[in-house]
């Protein structure tokens, strides 16, 4: 699959340090993603993806290293500030206000700070990933991919330019990852928006994934087509000498 290694990068980070508790999470972790491209990123349980992710996003600052989005060093802004530059997170399990119904939800999030959007700018989220649920529907009563929809549809509201997604695929079936990965799709070749994606399901990422990279013990071992990383001895004594041949059949 081709990558985008000539276009300028949209955004990254550059020798990352985490520690927490007094244990090291990450340590000099660098990447960086342009413009309407798919990294995928893969590793083991306790490898410091999801870590990684919380320093990305602003929810945690790091020890060490850099931030950058469009050419900015955004290292010490925090997570509502990186929001409204552009930069969206969704979460392994996709929460939901169960208190609200789908209309109030969508309204929140139109007014969760200024500027406030309309109602069509809902209508306009819920479009671009199929979410067809009535307004007066109770979250509490959606299924695990319409939660995930109402989530990503109130990110693309804002209309970001890139996202970070955490196992957007877990707890779905065969057929509801595959509308995962045609929404990906849109999102990255059609409306140019950058997508960052931690995922175990190998398949998924082997049909949108421009570049894999792997981590193990808060570390990068490999980076390049899903090809390359799988044949790699590193990954195979890291994680994937069981866990792929497994998910692959």
């Amino acid at each position: 699959m081709p990558t985008n290694t000539s276009s300028v990068a949209l955004f990254g980070c550059r020798d990352i340090a985490l520690d927490l508790g007094g244990r090291q999470i990450l340590h000099n972790i660098s990447l960086q993603v342009s413009r309407g491209e798919v990294l995928g990123i893969i590793g083991p349980n306790g490898a410091g993806k999801t870590s990684l992710f919380e320093v990305l996003s602003g929810r945690i600052r790091p020890k060490r290293g850099q931030v950058e989005f469009e050419g900015r060093d955004v290292t010490t802004l925090p997570l509502h500030q990186r929001a409204r530059l552009g930069i969206g997170r969704t979460f392994q399990t996709p929460v939901v206000p169960d208190e609200l119904t789908v209309g109030e939800t969508f309204k929140a999030a139109r007014q969760a700070y200024k500027p406030y959007l309309t109602r069509f700018d809902a209508e306009y989220g819920a479009e671009v990933v199929s979410f067809k649920v009535a307004p007066d529907v109770p979250t509490v009563k959606l299924d695990a991919l319409d939660r995930r929809k109402l989530l990503l549809a109130c990110l693309l509201m804002r209309r970001p330019k890139i996202l970070l997604m955490d196992e957007p695929a877990a707890g779905l079936i065969n057929s509801e990852v595959d509308e995962i990965d045609q929404h990906i799709r849109l999102l990255s070749k059609d409306m140019n928006i950058s997508v960052i994606i931690v995922e175990h399901r190998i398949e998924l990422l082997e049909t949108i994934a421009d570049r894999v990279m792997v981590m193990d013990a808060g570390e990068t071992i490999s980076e390049g087509s899903l090809a390359h990383v799988l044949s790699d001895p590193k990954v195979h004594a890291a994680y994937f000498e069981n866990v792929v041949e497994g998910a692959l059949r």
